[in-house]
Parts: C-alpha cells; sequence; structure tokens
C-alpha cells in the first residue's frame, strides 16, 4: 500500500517516492497549447501549490518524475525553460515594507537558482527585470514565471484596511512589471486565494485568463469521484463511499465536483469523519463580516449571486458572499442564464462545512462552547424521542446562555432573522437535516427539520403583542400539504420571540 501524500507540495517528493499521485499532468498540456498569462482561484489547501510545481518541473524537462503520466508523450522534453518561482505562502506580511523585504529575498534565491546575479537587488521591479532579461539571453529560451499564493500579503493584513491598499499597491506594482516584457516570457501562471478585481491588483496585467470559474479546467486541483475511488481503491474496501461523498465531495467550478485534496488524505488516513479542513483554520474576520452586515445565515442553504459577486474582491467593499465563495464555504450549485445575464445559484459543498460554519458562527455569540454541545446533544435525543416541548426548553436555555454584553456589541436582536439564524445554526451544527426558505405553492417555511420518518415545519416571528401569529400561518398557507404522504408524522411549531426579553415568548406545536 503506497503512502499518502499529506500535506506535501513537492512534485518531484511524490514521484519520487511511494505515494499516490492523481494525475493532473493533462491540464499543463492544455494551458500551455491554449495561452501564455493564467490566473486561478481555489480554497486554500486545495492543491495549488503542488501544481504550480508539477508545472516547473514540466518547463525544467524533468521527464523522469513524470514518467507513466498523461505528459510523458504529451511534451517537448527536448526544450527547457528557465523559472522564476515566487512563493508568497511562508510567513506572515505586517506590512508593505515588509513585503518589499519578502519580494527582495524571494528574488534572491531565484537569482541563485538561475545562477545569475542582479545588479539593482533591493528594486525589486529592477530586479525581476533583470532576471529575466538575463534569464533569456543566458538560457536562449523565453522565461517561465510562477506565482503561488499571489494574494496572501493582502489577507494577512485584511482586517486592517489601510494596510491592506499600501500592500495591494505594492503588490500591483510588482505584477505591472511583466506586460512590458511579453516577448521575454513563455508563461505566467498565478495562484492564489481571492480573485480581486483586475483594476485592483492586475490593472497592469489585464491580459491574464482567469481559468477560476471555466469548466475546461474545473478539476485542475481536487479529486473528482472517478479519479478517487481509482487511484486509491485499496483503501475504499472498509468505508461507505456514499458517506465519504456526502461529507467531503461536492466543490464545483462549472465541472464535475471535486473532493479537497487536504480532507479526502486526512480521512484516508484515520477513517474518522471530521472536520479536516475547516479545522486548518478559518479567518475570523469572516464572523465578524456576518455579524456586521447582520447577515441571514438560512441564506447560504441556496444563495442566488451574479457573476460580479464571484469574480471580484474589493478591499475598499468586501462583500459576505464574495468571501464565502472565494474561500470555499460556498459553491456553485447551478447556473441560469437570465435576459443577458449569467447568475449562479450557491450554496454549501458538504456536510463539513455545513456543520462546521454553522458551529463557527455560534461560538462567536455563545457563552460556554461546551454548553453549546450539551444542547446540541439535547436537541438530537429530544428528536430521538420525538420531545417536542424538550426543544423548546433547550432553545430557550440557548438564548439565555448569549451574554448581555454581546447584544450590547451586536445590536441585531430586534430582527427576526437573528433568532432564525440562530436556531438554523444550531441545528446544522448538530449534523441534523435542514430545509431553509423550503419553498411551497403557497409560501416559504421559514424552516423544515427533517428526522427519520417525521418532518417538523417551524415559523419564526419577532413579536410585541399579540401570541400565537406563527402556528397559525403555518396552518392557513397549508405548508404541511408539501410533505403530505410522504412522512409518516408531520409536526407544526410556531416559535415566537420578544425583542425585549431577546428570548421565546411564546411556543406552540401541533401535530398534523
Amino acid at each position: 500500500m503506497k503512502q499518502l501524500p499529506i500535506g506535501i507540495s513537492s512534485f518531484e517528493k511524490i514521484r519520487g517516492g511511494n505515494y499516490y499521485y492523481v494525475d493532473k499532468s493533462i491540464f499543463i498540456e492544455k494551458l500551455v497549447r491554449n495561452g501564455t498569462y493564467y490566473f486561478l482561484s481555489r480554497p486554500r489547501r486545495f492543491g495549488k501549490s503542488l501544481l504550480v510545481d508539477t508545472l516547473k518541473q514540466a518547463f525544467l524537462g524533468r521527464k523522469e518524475l513524470f514518467e507513466g503520466l498523461y505528459l510523458e508523450k504529451n511534451w517537448d522534453w527536448g526544450k527547457k525553460y528557465p523559472v522564476i518561482h515566487i512563493d508568497f505562502g511562508g510567513g506572515v506580511i505586517h506590512n508593505a515594507e515588509d513585503l518589499k523585504e519578502r519580494i527582495v529575498t524571494l528574488l534572491e534565491r531565484n537569482q541563485e537558482s538561475l545562477k545569475i546575479s542582479c545588479e539593482h537587488k533591493k528594486d525589486f521591479r529592477r530586479c525581476i527585470e533583470e532576471l529575466i532579461f538575463q534569464a533569456y539571453e543566458k538560457y536562449k529560451a523565453p522565461v517561465v514565471v510562477l506565482v503561488d499564493e499571489y494574494d496572501k500579503p493582502i489577507l494577512d493584513r485584511i482586517e486592517d484596511r489601510e494596510k491592506a491598499i499600501e500592500i495591494r499597491e505594492v503588490l500591483k506594482d510588482f505584477y505591472s512589471v511583466l506586460k512590458p516584457l511579453d516577448a521575454y516570457l513563455k508563461f505566467v501562471f498565478l495562484t492564489g486565494v481571492s480573485r480581486f478585481s483586475k483594476v485592483s491588483i492586475f490593472s497592469g496585467l489585464n491580459q491574464i485568463n482567469d481559468i477560476t470559474i471555466d469548466e475546461k479546467f474545473s478539476t485542475i486541483c481536487g479529486y473528482t469521484q472517478e479519479e478517487f475511488e481509482e487511484v486509491f481503491k485499496d483503501r475504499l474496501l472498509d468505508v461507505d463511499i456514499e458517506e465519504i461523498k456526502k461529507w467531503y465531495n461536492g466543490y464545483n467550478w462549472l465541472g464535475d465536483k471535486v473532493y479537497n485534496p487536504f480532507d479526502i488524505l486526512l480521512f484516508l488516513d484515520k477513517k474518522l469523519y471530521r472536520p479536516y479542513w475547516f479545522e486548518t483554520g478559518t479567518p475570523t474576520f469572516l464572523v465578524k463580516l456576518i455579524l456586521q452586515n447582520k447577515y441571514y445565515i438560512p441564506k447560504l442553504e441556496s444563495l442566488k449571486a451574479g457573476e460580479e459577486i464571484l469574480s471580484n474582491l474589493d478591499i475598499d467593499y468586501i462583500n459576505v458572499e464574495n468571501i464565502l465563495f472565494q474561500t470555499g464555504y460556498l459553491t456553485i450549485k447551478e447556473v441560469k442564464r437570465l435576459t443577458e445575464k449569467t447568475f449562479y445559484e450557491l450554496t454549501y459543498p458538504n456536510l463539513e462545512v455545513k456543520i462546521s460554519l454553522n458551529n463557527l458562527y455560534l461560538n462567536n455569540i455563545f457563552n460556554i462552547l461546551s454548553e453549546k454541545d450539551e444542547l446540541q446533544i439535547g436537541i438530537i435525543e429530544s428528536l430521538e424521542n420525538n420531545d417536542i416541548d424538550s426543544i423548546r426548553n433547550i432553545l430557550y436555555s440557548f438564548f439565555s446562555s448569549i451574554p448581555l454584553d454581546w447584544y450590547r456589541r451586536n445590536e441585531i436582536d430586534s430582527y427576526e432573522g437573528f433568532y432564525a439564524s440562530v436556531v438554523y445554526a444550531l441545528l446544522n451544527g448538530s449534523g441534523l437535516e435542514v430545509i431553509t426558505e423550503d419553498a411551497t405553492n403557497r409560501g416559504r417555511i421559514d424552516l423544515t427539520l427533517i428526522y427519520k420518518d417525521r418532518v417538523y415545519i417551524i415559523e419564526f416571528k419577532v413579536i410585541e403583542k399579540e401570541e400565537g401569529l406563527s402556528l397559525k400561518q403555518i396552518k392557513e398557507r397549508k405548508y404541511y400539504e408539501k410533505y403530505q404522504g410522504k412522512y409518516r408524522e408531520i409536526y407544526l411549531i410556531g416559535i415566537e420571540f420578544s425583542k425585549e426579553k431577546r428570548n421565546i415568548v411564546h411556543y406552540e406545536w401541533e401535530k398534523l
């Protein structure tokens, strides 16, 4: 049995050792055949660095590493090219001056590998020009430029807008050097997590081809279901394929759905269903952004977005949907062409992200995390026993546990969406099957909870005086008709909150 290449981004190390490898070399030939300047955005730990290193080894002409792969017989191994490799993945950038020093250091490493010395070592603009000119002359071949994690310096300081803008200007200056050197360049490839607008980052490199959302390159990173089952088949004899798919598959960029390699490799190593990718680090500013914008969390189940939201991230105005999609917490579910515009429906890629993101949201507002876990277990036990009154007590305890100071800081407790978001997150974080904004021919159900052969239709309201409006609405609009004949039992639950008391003031239910 081969070894699992967990955390390894060196193509040479994987191919030289006894490691599993999913062959992505067909995309290298396709890229080079069809263009020169490319940009690819994918979430963190998705195999971008391994892809960049694979490109590097191909251009260096290391045929022995590609033995048995697609590229072995589909590449001109008689030609070798000088490669400039810039990787911003290491360390944390603190400000613009720190970034300039980092660029100088990275260029020094390339000078060593190319055996070239820049006259203007401390001036990164002039140094990169010198490197390209001298490499072109010395190796009698056009130069390849590979930039990994191009946006990490900005993301390091994304919560400090002023510093992020200063860093952005340095990067814009750096990338703009490439455009006038087209005659000396064979291939340019940049990767990162975020797709910053061309105006803000790539204004000097406007000929770049963004292949982030492109069916031809949708599986360039990540494992398709077919690749997963074929390459790792000797490790899948004792696992439930459908359960793995539900937990970890689902990322979609207009082609086949894929697994995050980091997730699936750790699962195959430990054979435990855990949020491996999510636990490696989720930006805290993401939850802050959700709360600041009074974002209605249940919308994430099925979110409509236009091309402009998905394609451009701007430091001057950070959009919640944009960040969620680009960082991998949402993915494409469906594409629609209406009039002259293209629209996307987004959703969680898989169960790992759905459970983990909802729990992260709860962790930000809850006082004692261990109590949150106990309440979630209590909800599952109540559903197992079909004890609907106990669910009311658990929810009441949950809202009582939110510190008063949290409300003072956020001031979002007066709108209905907040309470629905919290209950939705609590149920999803428990791993339960929840449908939000559940469409019927008479309107939309706030939340539908499905547990085994029972369905619970839930309506929320924030009230001031009159009680009983939630359950009344369910019955008047006959929301239950959608599920009649499909489940053994149907329950209607109305939950009403007071913005003054910040908790449940009326809770009633009926069995249909």
